[in-house]
């Protein structure tokens, strides 16, 4: 019956491993599917049942627009915030829907092991709605609340299962389309308008983002901070006395002062006077207090700060040791500890670590502490060790992280660092200055977070009314300097302060403006607006501020969170938020000359751009080859942009040219040893001339961050023109074994001549040092694979009598097929399905040449 059947979906297959592992004792059988499926039997609920376990990978789905919005230059953005959005797989070769929808078959419960986070709570529904699952069908669905993936913690989340939240989920789903639809309505407007001007931009989209574009403002208001200070002299009297054998300089109680013939009135009379009186001795116990629990936003604080590692680094290497069972869930904004958590079971699995073990025992001997109150948000716990690891075992980057894992949660349970603070005060000729020392009573926390201790200074006996002679007295004169550039540390601080970005997503956030080139990532992990980033901000500056400020996006998430807690309704929230959005985006296009003078200030137009490159098919004069992001071509005269592939080295092509417009070919040439060639007419690759050319090169995934025509197209092995020597017609060969492309020859692989596929990196090298390799007119009557001419080299021809031209296909030549080898993928078998077009003697002037059969290869239908 289905009720006695139970499936349990993870979000990653390590954790449906871990889950499996410990409900069926380790007595489980596992098959490969999709994601791996682990079944074994038990108890549910009180029945015997039988279980089976698997996974997603992360969202099974994304938001997109439909096929009707895709094309950037016939859809007006103003459109999209209307437009209706769909969800499609998130990652299509996975076919996680279909495996889902398989296993499903015949079982009755559902139990949903996904991070317990918005996001988690939005991939339980989506995997509900890829089964079919609902309760109202009487079939069960329940969701398993976990923090961790130790046997304690999967036990518990079994014995306490709950039902997935609706509108945890909503709340992503409101975000999501909120994201979607203004930052590509903005995003495709201000890419057109400035890629079209600009040819020294360096990059490809010019994007904007809710959460994205005040992130960048933090950098570059700091920036304009920094541009705009004015350092100032200032000076400071030092006065200096001997005692004991030290000597003290002392602090002024004035700290500085920018008048200097001021300060060098102070100066003289200190030096008059010579005496230093001692007028107060004051000693205090003072504490410094251990940590509070870690949460996600301190830990890539520090991760930046103290290890290096950029926020969205730091989250992979957290989310591998969480994967692992190295530690509790990494993403959590509470910093207290539940009343029910086991310190003692938790220090206790690090007793034999070598390098804290020994403080760990006596933590556990001696009686560890009480951590200090944070905050609970209600969500996980803190971050915290689950069990012991050592370097080895971890790896370098793995080890530190969770290195500071463990010494934070143990000084969250270590005593507070105690020390003695002593204030030694002095008159000298009527003004007041004063030391300070330090001394170390207990060193409680620091003892395992060294970094942290109290710096030590000894000061020697003073006595009240005691008299002592100055021995010199310094003017220091000093300038004040500007803030330093932005640490990530510190605009993780800022970003969670304005409620910019949640703890899943300021890592993100942050590795945006990275990528988009509006920051650079500098020593010291300092962030450094770029031209780009600075001229955008003041853009928006300009038109309307809130579009980089804070405050909007902070309101978002405010109403994103009552969505979450089923106080707002989900859909009145988008249609308000993009009501609003929707405004400012229609004032934004009319002002956009306020931006545009900013950017004609700081780049160069197209027309002073790049270098002559080749031929344009209409006025039949030079373009200019403009080779930063993105890299295009611009005809002054036409005043045309013609967008080219974003990777590889682009050349002319022996000034050969297209037989349907006249441009120019030309050669682009992908980086890497196995990179392919092939040549592209600039016209045609922007402008498809053949109806039905589905698969673009260089056509992102999703068309909302991809520009149809603009970095992706039709290059010349996609072009079926029946007559050109350089269309897939003339070039192909056969179907490629791994996809639904087909291998065409590299025209300028020479003398390490191969076929490449026109979809995917499948590579067939052919004889190597060849002097000429061509594809002819004549198909192979068995397989109808295009036959192909070889002129080998006459010192190593592989013919009789010095023979050196030959001709046959290469599926069916028994020694065309022993001289090739295939490259990144599966079995090259021959068979009975078409282009793969297949077998047939070869001819030529050297030997003649048999059929055969062959195991290794195999083709499908052309």
């Amino acid at each position: 019956m289905a009720s006695n059947k139970v499936l349990m979906v993870a979000e990653k297959p390590s954790i449906a491993l871990s889950i499996a592992n410990v409900l069926s004792r380790g007595q489980m059988s596992t098959r490969k599917a999709s994601t791996d499926v682990h079944e074994f039997e038990g108890t549910f609920r009180g029945f015997h049942v039988q279980f089976k376990v698997t996974s997603v990978i992360g969202h099974v789905f994304s938001l997109d627009f439909p096929e009707t919005y895709q094309n950037w230059t016939v859809t007006d953005p103003l459109d999209l915030f209307q437009a209706p959005v769909r969800k499609a797989e998130a990652n299509p070769k996975a076919h996680i829907r279909r495996h889902l929808s398989q296993e499903a078959r015949g079982f009755g419960n559902l139990v949903l092991w996904l991070d317990c986070d918005r996001e988690g709570e939005n991939i339980c529904f989506e995997v509900i709605d890829c089964i079919g699952h609902t309760n109202e069908t009487k079939r069960k669905i329940y969701r398993a609340r976990f923090s961790s993936v130790t046997e304690k913690d999967i036990l518990k989340a079994m014995d306490n299962l709950v039902e997935p939240n609706k509108d945890e989920a909503l709340a992503v789903d409101a975000r999501q389309e909120i994201d979607l639809k203004v930052g590509v309505a903005f995003t495709r407007f201000q890419t057109s308008f400035f890629q079209g001007k600009y040819g020294n931009l360096d990059a490809r989209v010019i994007s904007y983002g809710p959460c994205q574009t005040p992130t960048l403002g933090f950098c570059v208001q700091r920036y304009l901070q920094i541009n705009t200070f004015k350092p100032e002299k200032f000076w400071s009297v030092r006065p200096s006395i001997l005692q004991s054998g030290y000597e003290l300089q002392l602090d002024w109680e004035r700290n500085k002062l920018f008048d200097v013939d001021v300060a060098v009135m102070f100066q003289k009379l200190v030096m008059e006077d010579g005496i230093a009186e001692v007028t107060e001795i004051s000693e205090k116990q003072e504490s410094k207090g251990r940590p509070s629990g870690l949460n996600t936003v301190n830990l890539l604080k520090i991760a930046s700060s103290a290890l290096g590692f950029g926020p969205q680094m730091a989250m992979q290497v957290a989310e591998r040791l969480y994967t692992q069972g190295f530690i509790s869930y990494p993403r959590t904004e509470s910093t207290a500890y539940p009343s029910s958590f086991d310190f003692r079971g938790t220090l206790g699995a690090q007793v034999n670590n070598p390098v804290w073990g020994s403080y760990v025992q006596r933590l556990l001997t001696d009686g560890y502490q009480k951590p200090r109150s944070g905050t609970d948000a209600g969500d996980h716990p803190p971050v915290t060790p689950l069990r012991s690891a050592t370097e080895d075992v971890l790896g370098n980057d793995a080890w530190r992280l969770y290195e500071y894992v463990c010494k934070h949660f143990i000084g969250t349970v270590s005593p507070d660092c105690k020390y003695v603070r002593t204030k030694a005060e002095f008159s000298i000729g009527g003004e007041f200055f004063h030391c300070i020392g330090q001394r170390v009573l207990v060193k409680g926390f620091t003892s395992i977070m060294p970094w942290l201790a109290v710096n030590e200074k000894n000061l020697p006996q003073f006595i009240k009314g005691e008299k002592i002679e100055v021995a010199r007295v310094d003017l220091h004169e000093g300038m004040t300097s500007p803030p330093e550039y932005l640490s990530e540390s510190e605009l993780i601080s800022l970003m969670e302060k304005n409620g910019i970005g949640t703890d899943a997503s300021i890592s993100v956030h942050i590795n945006n403006i990275c990528e988009r080139n509006y920051v650079q990532v500098q020593a010291g992990r300092k962030l450094v607006p770029t031209a780009l980033g600075i001229t955008l901000i003041r853009g928006y500056q300009c038109i309307d501020p809130d579009l980089c400020l804070p405050d909007i996006r902070s309101f978002i998430e405010q109403q994103i969170t009552l969505v979450a807690k089923g106080q707002a309704d989900h859909f009145r929230v988008v249609q308000h938020v993009l009501q609003q959005f929707r405004q400012k985006y229609s004032y934004f296009v009319k002002q956009i000359e306020n931006m545009d003078a900013l950017f004609e200030a700081q780049f160069s137009p197209l027309a002073d751009s790049g270098r002559v490159l080749s031929k344009c098919g209409k006025c039949l004069r030079y373009m200019k080859h403009i080779s930063t992001q993105p890299s295009r071509l611009y005809c002054n005269t036409c005043e045309e942009v013609y967008y080219l592939p974003q990777k590889g080295t682009i050349k002319l092509y022996k000034e050969l040219t297209c037989p349907l417009d006249n441009f120019e070919l030309l050669i682009c040439s992908m980086p890497g040893p196995d990179g392919k060639s092939f040549s592209l007419c600039p016209y045609c690759y922007n402008s498809p001339p053949f109806e039905g050319i589905d698969n673009l090169f260089g056509a992102a995934k999703s068309g909302s961050s991809g520009k149809l025509g603009k970095g992706a197209g039709m290059p010349c092995f996609l072009c079926p023109h029946p007559t050109c020597r350089h269309s897939l017609i003339s070039q192909g060969v056969c179907a490629c074994p791994e996809c639904s492309g087909t291998l065409v020859l590299d025209p300028v692989s020479a003398p390490k001549w191969r076929l490449c596929c026109n979809m995917c990196n499948f590579l067939v090298l052919l004889p190597q040092g060849a002097h000429q390799i061509s594809t002819t007119p004549e198909r192979c009557p068995e397989c109808d694979s295009t036959i192909i001419e070889v002129d080998f080299n006459k010192k190593t021809t592989p013919l009789e009598d010095g023979a050196t031209l030959y001709t046959g296909c290469i599926l069916c030549d028994e020694l065309l097929h022993s001289l090739v080898e295939m490259k990144y993928g599966k079995s090259f078998f021959r068979g009975s399905r078409g282009r793969g077009r297949g077998s047939r003697r070869g001819r030529g002037r050297g030997r003649g040449t048999g059929k055969m059969v062959d195991p290794k290869m195999s083709f499908r239908d052309f």
